[in-house]
């Protein structure tokens, strides 16, 4: 059979429009297309290629667990996943963990179980839950009437009742929507898909101030954030601010399908056998990748590589500013950055990626306006220079037109 770009015309669901490039290998930042092409890696799957492709303990992680066992029901627990779930209350303010297979799917449990711990604890009153503009915070519809873009919410019918969103960092506005009937508030620690905005740190304090002045849980959903992004293992960790209910996915499998969600015992308590589930959730062979890249990433070697590897990035896109004049500012931290576009080239972010595909580097958007760069956290430096210098040629393109 001939895998060509016309066949996902005939065979797929038409709601993504992919590139004309099909990749089929990759080791470490590098990645080959069906043509013997190489590209660069700035996009890391959207920030979930935390150790780029392949490698090695990784791949070994995931051929020992393929020998022993891959799937059991949740009638039994597994090795693999009370490995992990350990290493991860160990390392945060969580003493509870679930497994999930996705971001949305943890973050649908976080809010499930804000909901029933609201509705146990406080009475049926209090339901409200709110989320931010802009924010992400998954796809099943739940997530995404939370999550702050009714684009993707509108045109499927009746949305989920009692949740409200106003604008991140605006500290007036949440106050005056907060009351003793909130049940949840949910946040990014730093906006993914909104723009690759950075919350102040008066604006996070606030939020958690008044989560505990009206007994609200505060959960951060840190699916983009987590586990080593911003240059600590989970962003809440470099705001100071300690949240309730905390959920991670991508970058915890660095490429294999695996959610989590993380609480405390008392909270964690009201999630009573039979009230919530997932088939694959914490199944032998996700829990082993996934632990192999939370011990690899959770070193204060690869933890502070990102740090520097951020003022690489800084110091290179400044540097082709200097010469071009795209952008207004680079925003974000660590590895989850975002080069802003300036009011000349406004809403063309997306001509800035496929000019970068031309050229053979992988970048990302979040939104018309911002150009994304979530690389693995430790792509060689080399490879941060040779991407670049695509990029710069590939700005260079759009430039000049």
């Amino acid at each position: 059979m001939q895998v060509t770009r016309e066949l996902f015309n005939d065979v797929m669901v038409p709601n993504y429009n992919p590139s004309e490039v099909i990749p089929v290998r990759g080791e470490g930042s590098r990645v080959w297309d069906q043509t013997g092409k190489e590209f660069i890696d700035f996009a890391g799957g959207i920030a979930v290629n935390c150790l780029g492709h392949c490698h090695p303990a990784l791949v070994n992680a995931l051929k020992t667990q393929g020998e022993k066992i891959w799937h059991l029901a949740n009638v039994m627990t597994n090795e693999p996943a009370l490995r992990l779930a350990k290493k991860m209350t160990d390392a945060t303010f969580a003493e509870k963990v679930y497994f999930a297979n996705s971001g949305a799917e943890a973050n649908e449990a976080a809010l499930k179980l804000a909901r029933r711990f609201a509705l146990d604890v406080y009475g049926e009153d209090k339901t409200q839950i709110i989320a931010f503009n802009k924010g992400f915070h998954g796809r099943t519809f739940f997530t995404v009437t939370v999550g702050g873009q009714a684009a993707y919410s509108d045109g499927f019918g009746p949305k989920p009742a009692a949740i409200d969103h106003c604008d991140y960092n605006d500290i007036a506005a949440f106050e005056a929507l907060i009351s003793d009937k909130t049940c949840a508030v949910m946040m990014e620690p730093l906006q993914g898909e909104g723009g690759i905005v950075s919350p102040t740190a008066e604006f996070a304090q606030k939020v958690r101030q008044l989560c505990d002045k009206h007994n609200a849980l505060l959960i951060f959903d840190e699916v983009q954030t987590g586990v080593g992004r911003t240059g600590d293992l989970y962003a809440y960790q470099g705001l100071d601010v300690i949240p309730d209910i905390l959920t991670s996915a991508k970058a915890l499998g660095g490429g294999f399908p695996i959610g989590a969600m993380l609480t405390t015992t008392e909270i964690a308590a009201h999630l009573k056998v039979g009230t919530h589930g997932s088939t694959y959730g914490g199944n032998p062979l996700a829990c082993a990748v996934a632990e192999a890249a939370f011990d690899t990433v959770n070193s204060s070697s690869v933890l502070a590589g990102v740090k520097e590897r951020e003022q690489l990035f800084r110091t290179g896109l400044m540097a082709i500013n200097e010469k071009y004049h795209v952008f207004s500012e680079v925003r974000g931290k660590g590895l989850l950055l975002g080069a802003v576009l300036n009011d000349t080239f406004a809403g063309r972010a997306r001509d800035f990626l496929v000019a970068g595909i031309n050229h053979g580097l992988m970048s990302l958007v979040a939104g018309a306006d911002v150009i994304r760069f979530t690389p693995s956290l430790v792509i060689p430096i080399a490879d941060i220079n040779e991407g670049l210098a695509r990029f710069e040629k590939a700005v260079a393109d759009v430039v000049n037109g």
